[in-house]
């Protein structure tokens, strides 16, 4: 099926990684649906720029710690582009910076609950429109310190090795169906986000660690995120593509 005649719904996709890859998904001839928790403005305003040049987005809101979030904002997209989701990113997350012995139960539940189990929840109500179609895409966005751990960001680590893991169980499952499940677990992003971290002296150190002697930039990422939703990429199911310039090959 051609990419005009599919929706991908990409989450927490106002802005860095997620808006490059509504932006992408939108210049190669996809629908996109355009996720956003918090932060209408900016995830409106990037619809707006895509549809001036004649592609289609929209803006909906999506709540991980809420199922009936997540099911009103599918609902939403499905009736808006009348066709089924065809691709699920979930891209949306949040993190947190705190030492271990400082981290709380609520900050650990807190954690979980947006990064592993938003994905979760997501991937069961879009499935049945996939299963319907005999064809889905689940591209799930972890991270390197799901793979080696991490210091200051122990829950951050722990929910991003669990989707991992939720990566590989849905590909077990599903493959069979015409659905592909993989991760993308990436390193250090040039992001406004990352922005103010990467000038100090810290984070520049950072940077000279990585062997690819630079940061990714979020249109490889979302590049990347489309190659795997290609027909050619079907048989590639459950595997984590390590997208962090040599820092870690496991």
């Amino acid at each position: 099926m051609p990419a005009e005649n599919r929706l991908v719904l990409i989450t927490g996709a106002s802005g860095g990684v997620g808006a490059s890859m509504a932006k992408h998904f939108a210049n190669i001839g996809y629908s996109v649906g355009i996720g956003y928790s918090s932060n209408r403005e900016k995830a409106e305003e990037l619809a707006k720029q895509i549809e001036i040049n004649n592609q289609y987005a929209l803006a909906i809101k999506l709540d991980y710690a809420s199922r009936d979030s997540i099911q009103q904002a599918i609902l939403a997209l499905t009736e808006y582009f009348n066709k089924p989701i065809s691709i699920l990113i979930n891209n949306g997350a949040i993190a947190q910076e705190k030492p271990f012995a400082t981290i709380t139960d609520e900050d650990w539940q807190r954690m979980l609950l947006v990064n592993l189990q938003g994905p979760f929840m997501a991937t069961q109500e879009v499935l049945p429109q996939m299963l319907s179609q005999n064809w889905g895409k689940i591209i799930n966005i972890s991270s390197i310190g799901g793979q080696w751990g991490g210091l200051n960001q122990v829950h951050y680590a722990a929910s991003k090795a669990a989707l991992i893991n939720f990566t590989q169980s849905i590909a077990k499952i599903h493959s069979k169906d015409g659905i592909v499940s993989m991760a993308i677990a990436i390193g250090l992003v040039a992001t406004d986000m990352s922005a103010a971290e990467l000038t100090t002296d810290a984070g520049k150190e950072k940077i000279r660690n990585i062997p690819a002697q630079r940061l990714a930039t979020a249109g490889e990422i979302a590049k990347l995120a489309a190659r795997l939703c290609d027909e050619e990429s079907s048989y590639l199911s459950g595997q984590t593509l390590n997208m962090n310039g040599g820092m870690y090959f496991g």
